[in-house]
């Protein structure tokens, strides 16, 4: 028989508290509530601190800017508003009373064949005689003359010489204009213009400025270029010695005291 227990009589259930209803008698059983205490309780590790909530991809945008960024940005426009405002306006478009020669802002068309003015070094226009037609006319007035003083020609015939060797000598003697291209690296061309020279003067006149004009802004181009190739260049060089220095550096992570 167990110590504590008395003999004759039977386990009593536990009394009911005060204010609950009356239910079945049932064995004791044991609930543990989640208030209980443990008898020895552990304190548990502090919980690892949540990641703050990454913001949205606008708002994002807008805080990961640097306001050193800005400017840059701002000053890109101004930059790119004068550099138009620095180039010139097209010229016209200008041609010759025939229609042989016609010149626009970047072309040159003569007689049908269309040049760049970029392919262009300078252009000249002189005008010249057609040798050939003016011995033919100096010659031919000679003989007829010769044979008429000699006799052997009539008076009829010997005026009808001299009037058609005297209109080949004079369209000689006339000739035309010679307009020479000089083209870049390539074998200069020439063109025979027909008319008065002072007007075909005029026109190559603002041809060889409309070349200058074109190289001009080809070198302008060029070394716009080369600028920000070189920028370009630098940038890489220096990011290239930024992550190289960065690689090397000691670990601030790392503490170099002795444990």
């Amino acid at each position: 028989m167990p110590d504590g227990d008395v003999p004759g009589e039977a386990p009593q259930a536990p009394a009911p508290l005060a204010g609950a209803t009356a239910t079945a008698a049932t064995a004791p059983t044991w609930v543990r509530h989640s208030t209980a205490v443990p008898a020895s309780p552990v304190l548990a590790a502090p919980a690892a601190p949540s990641p703050p909530p990454v913001a949205p991809a606008p708002v994002a945008a807008l805080v990961a800017a640097s306001p050193a960024d800005e400017p840059a940005a701002t000053d890109a426009a101004p930059a790119l508003a004068a550099e138009a405002e620095a180039l010139p306006p097209p010229a016209p478009t200008i041609s010759s009373t025939d229609g042989r020669l016609t010149l626009t802002d970047t072309s040159l068309t003569v007689l049908g064949h269309t040049y760049g003015l970029r392919e262009l070094e300078r252009a000249e226009v002189q005008p010249v005689r057609w040798l050939l037609w003016y011995l033919l006319g100096g010659l031919g007035l000679a003989i007829v003359l010769i044979l008429f003083l000699n006799n052997w020609l009539r008076t009829l015939p010997t005026m009808a010489g001299l009037l058609a060797t005297a209109l080949v000598l004079l369209y000689g003697h006339r000739g035309t204009n010679r307009l020479r291209l000089v083209l870049l690296g390539r074998e200069a061309v020439h063109f025979a213009l027909p008319g008065d020279a002072d007007g075909w003067r005029r026109l190559v006149g603002e041809l060889n400025r409309r070349v200058h004009r074109a190289h001009d802004q080809a070198a302008a181009e060029a070394a716009r270029l080369l600028a920000a190739l070189e920028a370009e260049r630098a940038a890489a060089a220096e990011a290239a010695r930024q992550a190289e220095a960065a690689q090397w550096a000691p670990d601030p992570a790392i503490s170099d005291a002795p444990a």
